[in-house]
This record gives C-alpha cells, sequence and structure tokens, in this order.
C-alpha cells in the first residue's frame, strides 16, 4: 500500500488504538472523565438485606478491611491508601467479568459506629458516587440497606455511560453484601 489508502489504513489503526486504550483506561479508572458538563445522576439501588445477628457484628464486617486486618482474600480486593480515626482512602479492585480489565475506584469510606458506613468516589469510571450501607437494629437482627448516587457528564451520552456502570457497581455491591452477610453469619456462629 502507498499513497492515499496508507495514509487512511494508518489513520484508522492510529484511531483504533487510541479508542481502545480510551474506553479501557475509562472502564479501569485509571483516565476519569470529570468535564462537569452535562451532569446527570441516578439512584443506586436501594439494596436491602436481613441478617440475623447483631448490628455491631455486620458492622466490624464491612470496616474489617478498612480499620483492621483484612483477610487474603480481601486484601486483592481493598487496598487502604491512607488511614484516620474514623475515615479512610482505600483503592478497590473489582475484575470486570469476561475481560482482562480490572476497574479500580479510589474512595473516601468513613464510619459512624454502629449504624453508617459512607463512600464517596475520589477516581473512577464516573466522576460521582456517593452511597451509603446503613444498619438498622431489628429484633430479629440487623437490616442493612445500600443506597446512593452515580453522576455522569456528557449529558445523553453520560447517562448511556452511566447506566452500564450503574450496572456492574450494583451488581458488584449485592455481591459484596452477600459475602458480608456469610461472614457475620459465619462470626455469629462462632460466638
Amino acid at each position: 500500500m502507498t499513497g492515499r489508502p496508507a495514509r487512511f489504513a494508518a489513520w484508522a489503526a492510529g484511531a483504533a488504538a487510541v479508542a481502545a486504550g480510551g474506553y479501557a483506561g475509562l472502564v479501569s479508572g485509571a483516565l476519569p472523565l470529570d468535564v462537569g458538563l452535562g451532569r446527570r445522576v441516578r439512584p443506586l439501588g436501594p439494596q436491602t438485606l436481613d441478617i440475623g445477628v447483631p448490628r455491631d457484628l455486620v458492622f466490624d464486617v464491612i470496616a474489617q478491611p478498612y480499620l483492621g486486618r483484612a483477610t487474603r482474600a480481601m486484601r486483592e480486593k481493598v487496598q487502604v491508601l491512607e488511614r484516620g480515626s474514623d475515615m479512610v482512602l482505600a483503592a478497590h479492585f473489582t475484575p470486570l467479568g469476561g475481560s482482562r480489565f480490572t476497574a479500580v475506584t479510589v474512595e473516601t469510606v468513613r464510619f459512624t459506629r454502629p449504624e453508617r458506613v459512607d463512600f464517596r468516589l475520589v477516581r473512577g469510571p464516573v466522576p460521582h458516587v456517593v452511597e451509603a450501607f446503613v444498619l438498622t437494629e431489628r429484633a430479629e437482627g440487623t437490616r442493612l440497606v445500600y443506597e446512593g448516587e452515580l453522576g455522569t457528564d456528557l449529558w445523553r451520552a453520560g447517562a448511556w455511560w452511566g447506566a452500564k456502570v450503574a450496572g456492574r457497581w450494583e451488581a458488584a455491591v449485592a455481591a459484596s453484601l452477600a459475602s458480608v452477610a456469610a461472614e457475620a453469619e459465619r462470626r455469629a456462629a462462632h460466638r
């Protein structure tokens, strides 16, 4: 190939590489897009889970990887970058099923013992996420409610991207809630 077809092929290959790199950066959180134009916010959750153990124990299970010593499995998912008395800055690693990508989000995590854990996104695949785990004591144990909001920029295109991210985000939270419930019930059985 020479001349115009060769230049076009080189340009198309370069554009494809830039698009693939941009997508990989956006999905993984390595290339966050926060332009502040056309912000659209959508709810996350609520997801509700009743766990037949005391609220303090559920809170301890949620806080363990952040405030205590994380298990080996949790160290693969959470890395505490900075720790304060009631708040941490943590990186969360979420493998994206069926691909070689891992989404990396960096969030502040604030603890209000024993009723609440709040998360605020610092860096990730979208510019805005705030969410909370709210724990309510009940006669039969603990009600754990997850709720939040996710925001994207760039109007309709951002809303489309937000819908894609929200689906995976909420699935990851559902898996996390299930593991919290299982671990809290396991610890309660050993007491």
